[in-house]
């Protein structure tokens, strides 16, 4: 148990250090993407969750049933980027 309490922190760590260096620059976020990377690093524990707050990328959120909102033409970015 004493082991699982140093080495969860350190998982987390490169977990996300992971998770932030294979994420495209554009989508992090307040931050860029070398400064998330020092922060993970240098500042221990709360680097990674200070990433997870401010600095992952939003996921698109999930509409009832577990599937994405489904947007009329006039509003979806790409179909309008098609035109």
């Amino acid at each position: 148990m004493r082991y699982l309490l140093i080495l969860l922190p350190i998982i987390f760590a490169i977990y996300t250090l992971v998770d932030c260096a294979g994420t495209d620059s554009s989508e992090i976020r307040n931050l860029p993407k070398w400064a998330w990377i020092l922060i993970i690093i240098l500042l221990g524990t709360i680097g990674p969750i200070a990433y997870w707050i401010a600095g992952r990328p939003r996921r698109p959120r999930l509409g009832r049933g577990g599937q994405r909102r489904i947007l009329p033409p006039d509003d979806d970015p790409d179909f309008l980027r098609n035109l």
